[in-house]
């Protein structure tokens, strides 16, 4: 396997190749025509030819684990062999080095070129009568430089791609966590949803058979009233399941042009799931159209809040009133229970239960709010504010 400082790069070799060729064939004919044609000379030529023809076949042996290695072990060596005996030969030195810093690890490549880079000044001065320095200057510069550069760049170069594992890495920490997240909010939004409908629901029913049988004997008319009820109860229940699965909103409220479709929604919820609980139901300014998400949201969170003050108030009545603004609509469950003790305005976890929370969420999912004002002996109101158009957040849950 490939371990050099260059990264190997198929333009670059064929570049090395002709480059490698091209010079072989003008040191040839400088040799030439500086000898005669003798058994050396024809030894020369082999050697030009047989280098050439080795250099080429770096393609073949790249996919090997040791051949690489091989390869430009024999690649050097005929360079030696040829630029010794022919120093003209000595410029094919460049494209030679260049496939040493290919293959070989930083501080092999080096000796390498420090050898090769001998090998020309010894070379160079056979074929002069005087002491030239720079001979022996020019080649080590050269050298020195071409390894420092080509240095750099593999460290440039790796720093680079682990710049971009790590952002590639990072992304897919991203991809994962953004999944995660949306299970999460996928699952918060199913539980609020199951609370604030089916739960209710199937607690409307209990009181409710619980209620018949207790009249059943004494009052068998009020017992079938309040199976009845529950039949209704159970139905409801199993069309709002249908609707939650499918995160679609109350089939009641598509298609409303009249703006009537949201309070009667609100007083048939009074009226079947209030057990016992004297709800009235009050509607302020003229009521208008409002968007099929946003009115199921209110219906689910005056649910949410008449179940809080059935199971926890202690209350004997309630009043849910719908107000209509320019540019929002408000929902108020005012109940006259015992109330509690609350030092902020915003609705939290508290012991009111899991639908405070829920309605609070479900109103910012829509471009609003939620707020509760309660004291102790006062009872509790809860109010809902949201927009008259589809304020939810671009991408956010359905609720």
């Amino acid at each position: 396997m490939e371990e050099g400082i260059l990264a190997p790069v198929a333009r670059l070799d064929r570049w090395l190749d002709a480059v490698l060729v091209v010079l072989l064939a003008t040191c040839s004919a400088r040799y030439l025509l500086r000898h005669d044609l003798d058994a050396t000379a024809v030894l020369v030529l082999a050697g030009a030819v047989v280098l050439g023809a080795v250099h080429l076949t770096r393609r073949r042996v790249t996919g090997h684990e040791a051949w690489p290695q091989v390869w430009i072990a024999v690649v050097v060596a005929l360079w030696v062999t040829l630029t010794l005996v022919a120093p003209s030969f000595a410029w094919t030195a460049v494209p030679v080095a260049f496939a040493v810093l290919q293959v070989l690890p930083f501080p092999y490549a080096v000796t390498t070129v420090v050898l090769m880079t001998a090998v020309v000044s010894v070379a160079w001065s056979r074929i002069t009568a005087d002491l030239d320095p720079t001979v022996v200057v020019g080649p080590v510069g050269i050298a020195l430089v071409t390894v420092l550069s080509y240095r750099a760049l593999e460290r440039e170069a790796r720093t680079r791609q682990a710049l971009l594992d790590e952002l590639t890495e990072a992304q897919a920490d991203l991809v994962a966590a953004q999944r995660r997240s949306g299970a999460l909010a996928e699952r918060t939004r199913l539980s609020r949803e199951i609370h604030d409908s089916v739960g209710q629901g199937l607690s409307s029913i209990t009181l409710l058979l619980a209620a018949a049988e207790q009249d059943w004997d004494r009052r068998p008319l009020v017992a079938r009233q309040h199976v009845t009820a529950a039949a209704s109860a159970a139905r409801d229940g199993l069309d709002e399941v249908r609707r939650v699965v499918r995160d679609l909103a109350p089939a009641d409220l598509d298609g409303d042009d009249t703006g009537e479709a949201l309070p009667a929604a609100l007083r048939r919820l009074s009226a079947t799931g209030a057990h016992g609980l004297d709800v009235e139901v009050r509607v302020h300014g003229d009521p208008v159209p409002v968007p099929a998400r946003t009115a199921g949201a209110l219906v689910r969170s005056a649910r949410g809040a008449l179940a809080n003050v059935v199971e926890h108030a202690d209350a004997s009545r309630a009043v849910v009133s719908l107000t209509y603004l320019p540019d929002e609509v408000r929902l108020d469950v005012r109940d006259d229970g015992a109330g509690f003790a609350t030092a902020a305005t915003t609705v939290a976890d508290d012991d009111r239960g899991h639908g405070l929370d829920g309605i609070r969420r479900r109103a910012v999912e829509h471009g609003g709010s939620a707020a509760v004002e309660s004291a102790p002996g006062e009872g509790t109101t809860v109010s809902v504010r949201v927009p008259l158009t589809d304020g939810s957040p671009p991408g956010g849950r359905r609720g």
